[in-house]
C-alpha cells in the first residue's frame, strides 16, 4: 500500500503543536500561579523586560507575561492542534502559521536576554514547526489532486494528432487530457521502468534529472510515424528534461514528422535548453512551445 505523506507529515505537525501548545500552558500557568517567578527560579530575569514598551505597568511580575504565552503559543497551538485531530484544513494552515508566531516570539527574547539555550532551542522548535506545517500543506494538495478522465470526451482512438505525456504527479496529465480532447487527439503515456511515485521516487527522479540522464521506459506499443503531428507534454526536473521523456524522444527519433511541446513545471522560467535538447533529440524543429507553472494543481500559462 502506497504511504500517504500528507498522513506523516501531519502526525508531526500534531506533534509540534501539542508540544509547543501544552509547554506554553504549563510555563504561563507557572507564571500566573507565582508572578514573582521565584518557584521557577525566573525572578532574577524580571529586569531584563525592563526595555520593553510600558515596562512599568506590565513587567512589574509575570502575571502579563504568563497571559501573553498563554494566547500566543499555548491556546493557539492547542487550537490548530485539536483541528488537526479532527482532519480540518484550517488545522495544517494555523499550525504552520504559530511555528512562525513562535520564531517571532522567540526573536524578542534574543534581544532582551543574553544568549541561552532554551531560547535557542524554541526558536528551532519554532522554525521545525513551521517547515512541517509548509509540507502538511503541500502534500496534503498533492495527495487530494483529482480529475476525472471521462470529462474530457473529444479524445478519440483514432486520429492524425498525438498527444505523448509522462506524468509523476497527475500535473502533466490532466494537461494532456485537455490539449487531447481539444484537438480532438489520441493519447499515449509514457511509463517508467524507473521507481518514480511517492518521497524515495521524488529523491530518485531527482537523482536522474541532475544527471541529466534518460529512464527506462515501457516499450512503445503505438506507431509514431501514422501521426501528422506529435504533442509531447513533459515534466521538468532538476531545470531539465524528465527522464522518461528524453528516453522517449531518444527512441522516438525519426518516427515523427511533426512536433510542438508542452512543458509543466514550478518556476517561471523558458527552459530553452529543454527545448533545443529535445530538438536535438528528434531532429525536429518544433512548431510551438506551451509553458505552464504549476503549484500545486494550479494551472498558469506563461
Amino acid at each position: 500500500m502506497k504511504h500517504s505523506r500528507y498522513k506523516i507529515a501531519r502526525n508531526f505537525l500534531l506533534f509540534w503543536t501539542l508540544f509547543i501548545g501544552i509547554g506554553a500552558l504549563a510555563g504561563s500557568s507557572g507564571m500566573l500561579l507565582d508572578p514573582t517567578g521565584k518557584a521557577m527560579g525566573m525572578d532574577t530575569m524580571l529586569p531584563y523586560f525592563q526595555v520593553l514598551p510600558l515596562s512599568n505597568y506590565l513587567y512589574q511580575n509575570y502575571i502579563f507575561p504568563g497571559i501573553a504565552l498563554l494566547i500566543v503559543n499555548g491556546i493557539t497551538n492547542i487550537t490548530a492542534s485539536i483541528l488537526l485531530i479532527l482532519k480540518k484544513k484550517s488545522g495544517i494552515v494555523l499550525g504552520g502559521i504559530f511555528g512562525i508566531t513562535l520564531m517571532l516570539w522567540i526573536c524578542i527574547q534574543f534581544v532582551i536576554f543574553p544568549f541561552n539555550f532554551m531560547s535557542t532551542s524554541y526558536f528551532i522548535f519554532g522554525f521545525c514547526q513551521a517547515i512541517t506545517g509548509y509540507m502538511t500543506w503541500i502534500f496534503y494538495k498533492q495527495e487530494t489532486f483529482s480529475f476525472h478522465i471521462e470529462d474530457y470526451l473529444g479524445i478519440q482512438t483514432e486520429s492524425s494528432h498525438l498527444v505523448v505525456y509522462f506524468s509523476r504527479m497527475g500535473y502533466v496529465k490532466k494537461q494532456a487530457y485537455i490539449l487531447a480532447s481539444q484537438k480532438k487527439a489520441q493519447i499515449y503515456e509514457i511509463k517508467a521502468k524507473e521507481l518514480t511515485e511517492g518521497t524515495l521516487g521524488f529523491w530518485w527522479c531527482g537523482r536522474f534529472g541532475m544527471h541529466r540522464w534518460p529512464m527506462k521506459i515501457e516499450e512503445l506499443n503505438i506507431n509514431l510515424e501514422k501521426f501528422q503531428h506529435v504533442t509531447i507534454c513533459t515534466p521538468i526536473w532538476v531545470f531539465s528534461l524528465a527522464s522518461p521523456v528524453r528516453e522517449f524522444c531518444v527512441q522516438a527519433k525519426g518516427k515523427i514528422k511533426e512536433v510542438d511541446y508542452v512543458l509543466v513545471h514550478h518556476t517561471r522560467g523558458n527552459y530553452d535548453s529543454v527545448i533545443e535538447e529535445m530538438d536535438q533529440l528528434l531532429e525536429l524543429k518544433h512548431t510551438s512551445i506551451l509553458n505552464i507553472q504549476c503549484h500545486t494543481g494550479q494551472y498558469r500559462k506563461l
